[in-house]
């Protein structure tokens, strides 16, 4: 474009001066050699401008057959060299999609066409083929060729800090991360493995060091930022609770400061103003926190806050708890298990049941049975609670990476990330579809109680002197005979005798047990013989 643009502005010149000079006409006589030459100024201004483009037309000629044979070179060089880079990226895609072979065949023309001193690019396509290969040991050695060129020093490090890390060498990736990051350090994937290193074997204030590297670096934006640089503090500071109070202290509640709902920052400041018996900022700190996020050890550690307190004065406190955060399924808890030690078991009950309205867990179930044997001691109703317990999902807990802890930790144990932990319940558990006017699981619960079971009083035992001996009253002619299990027994004929009296058929017939007759009924003998009917019938 502006090739054109200074053509049109040399014509223009040209026309303007030729109209110049067309508007002045003159002679123009030239003595050359005894010779007089006179013409006009147009032709002389003309004759001028023929010879310059002849000149430059015959130096055009001269140039080009001159150079002729490095253009030819230089033609097919460029040719050569676009082959191989149509060659390089076809092999990159088919590296990228998994075709071993196809990458293989392009890497050989690649470095056929292309000199590998001159395109760095073949290395990564040959180690990428070698990687998809399984040729670990092939695709290393390629990684350290890249590592060794300033040009590609920092893919050659990523490279080498994947293998290391396929093969379980911690170490050497430390290293090669380290390298990258103090090379670049506005790469992520470096600054990230350095600082989960360094996290991992607890050198806090160099992963601070490094943090700041990478918020100068603009790596990480500014919300993430504070929120690592939080986790840091909090870290650093629980490794200082025992040691330096003082200092865990400011670095926990500098730590808030960036994330004002980090539970285990809020724990860590308010031990520490615990240890130095400064009871009213502790409960500033912990009532700061529960009321964005309540938690079940903030609400332990503000009840538990003064070791002398009675158990009222920590229903109390429960109570303040409750006021800060009402509605809230950990603020009934904590008032429930509070008002269970004072032993206002109609309270505890009511706030457990409307926590299990709320929220049907496990920890809840639980502390309904703990209820249900501290008041009534029914065992029927506490098998009930327990049964639920087993049903109900599980209590939240720190979790990361399918690791369970019963205390906050800075580094997941299972892959070392850093701010992996994440206050949840351990395990999902996949709910039925709600039908229309259904009740939850702690509404059904709470319906499904059984009453309590009626207990009988036992007796209190008789004196040693008032005790007796009961004795059956047998009439005549019976005998005791001891209770054994009913059976079926033959038919008994009874015959009949001027006596009156009947004796069955068989030899030895099994007499039945005395049912309480009265000896003046009807048919049976008195002592004496005597019957009021001369014909009765008796069975003995």
């Amino acid at each position: 474009m502006i090739r054109i643009l200074v053509f049109a502005v040399l014509v223009l010149a040209l026309g303007f001066g030729f109209s110049w000079l067309a508007d002045r006409p003159g002679e123009l006589s030239i003595l050359w050699q005894g010779k007089l030459v006179e013409m006009s100024l147009m032709v002389a201004a003309s004759l001028v401008v023929a010879l310059v483009a002849a000149v430059m037309i015959v130096w055009w000629l001269v140039r080009t057959i001159w150079t002729s044979p490095h253009s030819v070179t230089r033609y097919f060089r460029a040719r050569k060299r676009d082959r191989g880079y149509q060659a390089l990226s076809t092999g990159l895609i088919a590296a990228g999609a998994g075709n071993s072979a196809l990458a293989a065949k392009m890497a050989a023309r690649s470095r056929g066409l292309i000199s590998a001193d001159q395109e760095p690019l073949i290395h990564l396509l040959e180690a990428q083929t070698a990687l998809i290969e399984g040729k670990h040991d092939t695709a290393r050695k390629k990684f350290e060729l890249m590592a060794d060129d300033p040009e590609t020093r920092e893919l050659g490090l990523r490279g080498l800090y994947l293998e290391a890390r396929r093969l379980g060498a911690n170490e050497a990736a430390r290293q090669y991360a380290e390298q990258a990051a103090e090379k670049a350090p506005y790469l992520p994937w470096a600054a990230q493995a350095t600082l989960e290193y360094r996290c991992q074997a607890g050198h806090w204030d160099d992963a601070i060091r490094l943090l700041e590297q990478q918020r100068v670096a603009h790596v990480l934006d500014k919300k993430a930022a504070e929120r690592t640089k939080a986790v840091l503090l909090t870290a650093r500071a629980g490794d200082l609770l025992e040691a330096d109070p003082k200092t865990a202290r400011n670095d926990a509640l500098a730590a808030l400061k960036l994330a004002p709902g980090l539970v285990p920052a809020a724990l860590i400041a308010a031990r520490s103003y615990f240890r130095e018996d400064n009871t009213r900022k502790a409960s500033a700190v912990l009532e700061q926190v529960w009321k964005m996020a309540p938690d079940a050890e903030i609400g332990r550690t503000y009840v538990r806050a003064r070791s002398g307190d009675s158990v009222l004065d920590r229903l109390k406190r429960a109570d303040r708890l409750e006021a800060l955060k009402p509605n809230n399924v950990e603020s009934l808890l904590v008032v429930a298990r509070a008002a269970l030690d004072a032993k206002q078991f109609e309270r505890a009950r009511a706030k457990a049941e409307a926590a299990a309205r709320m929220d049907a867990r496990e920890g809840v179930f639980l502390l309904l049975a703990d209820i249900e044997e501290a008041e009534t001691g029914d065992q029927g109703r506490i098998r009930h609670w327990l049964a639920q317990a087993l049903r109900a999902p599980r209590d939240p807990a720190w979790v990361a990476d399918g690791f369970v802890s019963d205390k906050w930790l800075p580094v997941s144990p299972v892959t070392g990330r850093l701010d992996a932990f994440e206050w949840k319940a351990p395990f999902g558990q996949l709910d039925g579809p709600v039908e229309e006017g259904s009740l939850s699981n702690g509404e059904q619960a709470l319906r499904s109680l059984p009453p309590l079971s009626a207990v009988e009083p036992e007796p209190e035992p008789l004196p040693e002197k008032e005790k007796v001996i009961e004795a059956v009253v047998v009439p005549p002619r019976t005998e005791t005979i001891v209770a054994e299990p009913v059976r079926e027994q033959p038919p008994v004929k009874l015959v009949k005798t001027e006596k009156t009296e009947t004796v069955p058929a068989r030899e030895k017939p099994t007499p039945d047990p005395f049912f309480g007759r009265p000896p003046d009924d009807p048919g049976v003998k008195n002592r004496d013989g005597d019957t009021d009917s001369k014909t009765r019938l008796r069975l003995f």
